[in-house]
């Protein structure tokens, strides 16, 4: 009998001889490993024979768990040791042992940066690698996952693989302290992630993991050093990989819409709907309301980060093609955004029951979908964020001038059906019978939709500057090219109207948390920019004549804000300077009022009545254009491009700590067992 045969058999006989239930064997030999032992002393196949045990990764954690930081650092070698076979296995061509080296690395690298080694002065990289052989062993560890990940291998075998990436770039709550990160910005796998997303098949099963993962790596570090994957993320020009990342965030938001019009969908009615919804009543308790759909972080932070840094991305968001439940495109695969199963096999087909009615669309359309229903509800801290996100990417996009381009396009139309957040005087609802307009047109809605829905005590400021910080980069370009969109510009007009009513008579309980002074400056920049350019992108002569029948027809809302301005500019309170901007800038609209008023006051006398009609102020307002004089104001087409650095830097900082957690948290214990991976080789059965 061989030294092997020996150790194998004394294992067994341990267990026997204290008629306890007899341990795995592989347990069994992870106690030697945790009690400092070599088990693979005077036997050369040990390792061969180690892999090809079935790896079991909750008791690795636990035993590492249950060391103390000085019983782990006398494990060091036995750990590297480990490490480096692990490493070593990936390389071979048996499934099997690869699968099992991918699990025992997974439960290593959680389990020891569990410990919080740091508090101790321990360097967790020198426990679990070998300072000494650090760089070769993460090298070589990089190199293999690579090979895996584009090589001929199963699918679960890839997710695992993805799974252990996706530990070592989340073991540490701020992406930036993980130091381990280095390495693999030395050893890039941002290729292999490509490589992926360029692959339709390969993509419907990794597409997600892969996203998740490029997110993840371009922010680390970002704001303190040069990070690669941000390097070549902005200049990456292969259009079939931008397209795959463009589908996989795309079918993420078309799962979300679905998620939200299932849960959302009026019921059926009829009797039998009554009884049903009746006796299904009877048995639900007062708080069993259904979990409210769940938004990516992830998804939405992939997003950004390809309009941000990517030019080329806008292309794709913008890449039309028409769905029909029948024929529908190679898609990635519809997943959960935070469900991040090791062992899924099955490709899931796309759902496009939201779009199925052979109707042109594209990202775009989809993603104003989505904002229509993030924007519904922003009271909590969460939903903020995520509202916040959504503005910021919009106006990367309104930014950019190929984007605008398509926007205004009137060859390019689609129908967008926005839902509208329930309120008093209406219900949840989505306009299912909008006509087909530029894409522009429904940007412009879901703003007015933004600014009607959200004047409340806690008034969100920030968005609200955003909203309004998009509209005005959209008037901008309208203006520059002379573009003249076929849009109701009145619903905008009253839009913006009610907002300074609404910061009018809230004043009291407003100005002592926001400076309502400096919002009122973005609504009436608006309208001077209209005033001053609108002849020359507004649709038509009467579109320009309504927008002073407007302005008219509200003075008494004008009046007010300039009185407010002009007391507070004059109390010296703490919004002074912006309360006495606003009267400056209060200048050309009052004097569109001050000089129309008494035109209409007298033809009204001269013709000996009481009021007016609509028509008939027009016309006043038509033949007295002549003697009209406005100042000209400058900078009215100008905007401050927007920058990441440093104004958003802590709210992406905190975002990606939230994503972390979620990934974190959602690779369970569970999502790494092998017996699903394991059941594809056909060798074990």
């Amino acid at each position: 009998m061989g030294d092997s045969d020996v150790r194998k058999h004394t294992f067994l006989r341990q267990g026997s001889a204290s008629k306890m239930p007899l341990r795995e064997k592989i347990v069994q030999i992870y106690d030697v490993l945790f009690k400092g032992e070599d088990p693979s002393r005077d036997n050369p196949n040990f390792w061969e024979e180690f892999f090809l045990l079935k790896a079991n990764v909750q008791y690795v954690e636990k035993e590492l768990e249950r060391l103390s930081a000085d019983e782990l650092l006398a494990l060091k070698e036995n750990i590297n040791m480990l490490f480096y076979r692990c490493t070593l296995t990936l390389k071979e061509d048996y499934p099997i042992r690869i699968v099992n080296a991918l699990q025992t690395l997974c439960a290593l690298i959680r389990g020891i940066y569990r410990k919080n080694l740091s508090d101790h002065g321990f360097d967790v990289i020198n426990i679990l690698v070998g300072f000494d052989v650090a760089e070769s062993q993460m090298q070589a560890l990089i190199e293999n996952l690579n090979n895996l990940i584009v090589g001929e291998q199963s699918v679960s075998l890839k997710n695992l693989c993805f799974k252990l990436l996706l530990i070592l770039v989340t073991v540490t709550d701020n992406v930036s302290q993980n130091t381990i990160l280095e390495y693999i910005m030395i050893n890039s796998v941002f290729e292999a992630i490509i490589q992926i997303l360029a692959n339709p098949v390969s993509r419907q099963n990794h597409g997600y993991d892969a996203m998740l993962l490029l997110t993840i790596l371009v922010n680390y570090r970002k704001y303190e050093s040069v990070n690669p994957y941000i390097v070549k993320l902005s200049i990456l020009d292969d259009e079939l990989a931008l397209t795959g990342l463009g589908y996989v965030i795309s079918s993420a938001f078309k799962d979300f819409n679905r998620q939200f019009e299932t849960k959302n969908e009026p019921g059926s009615g009829g009797l039998f709907s009554a009884l049903t919804s009746m006796v299904g009543s009877m048995f639900v308790t007062e708080n069993s309301d259904p979990e409210p759909v769940r938004a990516s972080d992830a998804i939405l932070l992939a997003m950004y980060e390809a309009v941000h840094l990517n030019r080329n991305f806008i292309t794709v968001l913008t890449h039309n093609h028409t769905e029909s439940t029948a024929n529908p495109p190679v898609s990635p695969t519809k997943r959960t955004p935070l469900a991040v199963d090791a062992t899924a096999q099955e490709v899931l087909p796309i759902d496009m029951s939201l779009e199925s009615s052979s109707q042109p669309t594209n990202i775009l359309v989809t993603f104003l979908r989505y904002c229509s229903i993030i924007m519904q509800d922003v009271k909590d801290e969460e939903k903020l964020g995520n509202g916040k996100l959504c503005m910021i990417i919009l106006t990367c996009i309104g930014e950019d001038q190929y984007a605008n381009s398509f926007l205004h396009d009137a060859n390019m139309t689609f129908r967008v059906e926005l839902y509208r957040a329930p309120m008093r005087h209406r219900k949840q609802t989505v306009d299912k019978n909008l006509p087909a307009r530029p894409l522009a047109c429904a940007l412009l809605d879901l703003m007015v939709e933004f600014i009607m829905s959200h004047m409340m005590k806690n008034l969100p400021m920030d968005l609200y500057l955003r909203c309004l910080g998009i509209i005005h980069r959209i008037l901008c370009y309208q203006k520059k090219c002379r573009v003249r969109l076929q849009y109701t510009w009145k619903q905008l007009w009253t839009a913006l109207v009610s907002l300074l009513k609404y910061l009018l008579s809230n004043e009291s309980s407003l100005l002592p948390k926001y400076n309502i002074f400096h919002l009122s400056n973005k609504v009436v920049r608006l309208f001077n920019l209209f005033i001053t350019y609108g002849d020359t992108f507004l649709p038509s002569p009467s579109s320009y004549d309504e927008l002073y029948y407007e302005i008219i027809r509200m003075h008494q809302v004008f009046d007010n804000l300039y009185s407010m301005a002009l007391r507070q500019s004059t109390n010296g309170g703490e919004h002074k300077d912006s309360a006495a901007n606003l009267t400056s800038n209060l200048v050309n609209i009052r004097a569109i009022v001050n000089h129309f008023t008494p035109k209409i006051d007298s033809w009204t006398a001269a013709n000996s009545l009481s009021s007016l009609t609509s028509d008939q102020v027009l016309d006043v307002v038509r033949s007295n254009y002549d003697t009209l004089t406005l100042k000209l104001q400058d900078n009215l087409d100008q905007f401050e491009r927007y920058s990441e650095k440093p104004a958003e830097t802590a709210f992406f900082t905190q975002l990606v700590r939230s994503i972390i957690s979620d990934v974190r948290h959602n690779i369970g214990l569970s999502n790494l067992q092998q017996q699903t991976v394991l059941q594809e080789f056909s060798s074990l059965s």
